[in-house]
């Protein structure tokens, strides 16, 4: 889940990170309200859209009066941003975050990531931040320093020194990257996060470490431990598709083939897509039931490849465990069906639990089918019958 930055903020603020002073607006009376009740003399006004590189595409002014920021605010609500990171239709602006501009002495780069390789939590960062990272660390890939962070807590202070003075931080700053550090560990522990990027993190001439700007994706799947996280999502950011899925308890992804992939299992359904594509067969989408997923949130699951006017046959591979049986998917297909004018062929693999039961529940709602030995055999027969449908 992508968070704004207003959003990201807010939470980094509770783990000691500090940030500025500001509000998010939705109109130009409420951005000039917040200007209002900020202190000093100069203002950002920040276009509020998933996407980097908004400063360079003209979403972020700085203006020296509440009179100036109703008039940036004027300029962009409602427009289309256009960055390298949102492809030519770009993204509507909804909403800026109105802040005290910080002139910082220097902008550095801090992230907190999980280092696949390493099997850790990682800290990255570089002693010169700005939007431009991205390019200058595929150039020069040393520019970037990584500290490994323990998971117990017990990463020692000496560590995230060393860390700070690789950044070129020394003295008062230096500790004060120690507890910026230490919070944003928290912080990526007990958000569930799987990014939190800080950049830029001024250093003022006070020695203050302050984040102008935050990006922070937080893990769809552990939200069931956030339960006060969930607001934060704006719908209208996400794909719908993608977005209906989440609610219904199932990962899902669109893809550009033509056969639908309904799956139990993220492995399962990796390994799915990957025979189909083996094949020569271009799955429709990835999807991965959730063993929390009811037969009325798979039916909501199925809907989505029906109402799909690209794919046409269905490839049902489902290996039934102890949560999630192949009679609830059966179910959940038969709702869906009886729902839908549509039809398509299906090609079906049930194996585990309840795998004859749910059969017969499919028989019993006479939906047809063609039953698979194996996997194997049930990506030959979907692939073929894709082919035969686009002849």
């Amino acid at each position: 889940m992508d968070l704004h930055e207003y959003q990201a903020k807010e939470l980094l603020e509770r783990f000691g990170v500090l940030v500025p002073q500001g509000g998010v607006a939705e109109t130009v009376e409420a951005a000039e309200r917040v200007a209002h009740s900020l202190p000093g003399g100069s203002y950002a006004v920040k276009a509020q859209v998933h996407a980097g590189g908004r400063g360079r595409a003209g979403g972020v002014r700085i203006v020296d009066s509440p009179a100036a920021v109703a008039a940036a605010a004027g300029e962009l609500l409602g427009q289309e941003l256009v960055t390298e990171q949102t492809g030519p239709q770009g993204r509507k602006i909804r909403a800026v975050y109105v802040e005290e501009a910080i002139e910082p002495e220097r902008n550095v780069y801090v992230a907190a990531l999980v280092d696949t390789v390493a099997g850790k939590l990682s800290l990255l960062g570089a002693e010169e931040g700005g939007e431009d990272i991205e390019e200058r660390a595929a150039r020069t890939p040393d520019i970037i320093k990584t500290l490994h962070v323990e998971l117990d807590g017990k990463t020692p202070d000496s560590a995230f020194r060393a860390f700070a003075e690789s950044l070129k931080l020394s003295g008062a700053s230096r500790d004060k990257a120690v507890d910026l550090f230490k919070g944003l560990t928290r912080a990526f522990q007990a958000l569930d996060a799987s990014l939190i990027e800080i950049n830029p993190l001024a250093l003022t001439a006070h020695g203050d470490l302050i984040a102008l700007d935050v990006k922070m994706i937080l893990d769809d799947n552990a939200l069931f431990r956030h339960p006060d996280l969930k607001g934060l999502q704006l719908r209208e950011e996400g794909d719908p598709v993608e977005m209906k899925a989440q609610a219904n308890e199932i990962n899902y992804l669109r893809l550009d083939g033509n056969i639908g992939v309904v799956v139990n299992g993220a492995g399962l359904a990796l390994a799915t897509n990957d025979m189909l594509a083996d094949r020569g067969g271009r799955p429709a989408n990835f999807m991965d039931i959730r063993t929390t997923a009811t037969s009325l949130d798979i039916a909501a699951g199925f809907d989505l490849l029906l109402d799909n006017p690209d794919v046409k046959v269905i490839l049902v591979n489902v290996h039934g465990g102890g949560l999630q049986r192949c009679d609830t998917i059966a179910e959940g297909i038969g709702i869906s069906l009886k729902r839908r004018q549509r039809s398509l062929p299906i090609v079906l693999r049930f194996a585990g639990n309840n795998a004859d039961f749910g059969r017969t529940l499919l028989n019993n709602y006479g939906i047809s089918y063609i039953e698979a030995d194996d996997m194997a055999d049930a990506i030959e027969r979907a692939v073929a019958l894709a082919r035969k449908e686009a002849a």
